[in-house]
């Protein structure tokens, strides 16, 4: 025998610390006779003895002491191993960065970010909301690993991953005439005063599909840079508009019904990350999170569920 396997070390190290073949096998959760049987075969394999009786107790041979501290130094460099293996199952001393589009982050990635941290109690996380146009730069640069978009576009140094898909929905004031039905054509809402987002802006033209496929114009009253403030005009009762599910996921929006919408147009949600990269497990998880969280909310659609 000329090297011992981490099960001896393991075996001698708890001979050394408990003083007894009784107490090593306790502490290892293994029979006494098996250690015996061990350290008499480690013994006569190195041809050297480890361990004299004192007293009834076993206690490190004198001229196995360098063996020990050895065996003590690969102990310590096991527990640094250990220490850094839960580290990294914890996220402890990492940090993942990642973005998203507004209308992708006020409920989905804040969802996504709860299963994150329940897997990784102790990662820090640095979330941009980002424009649109800003994504190329957040990635090519190493910003961040991600980014969480409504779209995808052509780009070289880019690839887009799928998250999921969901469709455009109407989202009118409580109180409006049209609240009170299941579902709703554009054509219906094309006499409304239209609140929505640049149509020559790629998710706005996302907006605006089911009123241009419908050959219908579309005569906007108020225009915002992002879903949410289109959201919060809608509340305040000026205006209607067709906007994506993902960005009116929350279960309770007070002041807002969301309907179905007759032109049914999906869209699509996608990761975009820079071609090549590597992604650390925290982005995959991010990405297996964001995932699963499209899912449920595709599946429960609060607005389906009206039966009065």
């Amino acid at each position: 025998m000329k090297t011992l396997t981490l099960r001896q070390i393991e075996a001698v190290r708890a001979v050394m610390m408990t003083g007894t073949i009784a107490g090593a096998a306790k502490l290892l959760h293994v029979s006494a006779p098996g250690i015996s049987r061990l350290i008499k075969h480690i013994e006569s394999g190195l041809g050297i003895r480890l361990f004299e009786k004192q007293a009834g107790l076993f206690v490190p041979a004198a001229e196995a002491q360098a063996v020990f501290d050895q065996i003590n130094e690969v102990y310590l460099k096991i527990e640094g191993l250990d220490f850094a293996l839960d580290n990294l199952r914890k996220g402890r001393d990492a940090e993942l960065a990642f973005g998203s589009v507004p209308s992708i982050a006020q409920f989905m990635v804040s969802r996504a970010v709860v299963g994150l941290r329940r897997k990784y109690p102790e990662l820090f996380i640095d979330l941009n909301i980002l424009k649109i146009e800003e994504t190329v730069d957040y990635l090519l640069l190493g910003r961040g690993e991600l980014v969480a978009m409504s779209y995808a576009f052509e780009h070289p140094l880019l690839e887009f991953v799928p998250l999921g898909a969901g469709v455009l929905v109407a989202l009118v004031p409580q109180a409006h005439p049209l609240a009170r039905q299941r579902e709703v054509s554009v054509h219906d809402l094309v006499h409304e005063p239209i609140i929505g987002v640049d149509p020559a802006d790629p998710y706005g033209a996302i907006m605006a599909r089911p009123f241009v496929e419908a050959g219908l114009t579309l005569n906007q009253v108020i225009r915002a840079r992002f879903a949410q403030t289109v959201v919060s005009l809608v509340r305040h009762g000026l205006g209607v508009t067709v906007i994506d599910e993902f960005s009116v996921a929350g279960q309770y929006m007070p002041g807002l019904t969301r309907i179905a919408l007759r032109e049914q147009t999906g869209i699509r949600a996608y990761a975009a990350v820079k071609k090549g990269r590597v992604l650390s497990s925290f982005a995959d998880e991010t990405i297996h999170q964001l995932r699963g969280v499209l899912t449920h909310a595709t599946r429960n659609r609060p607005w389906e569920a009206r039966h009065d």
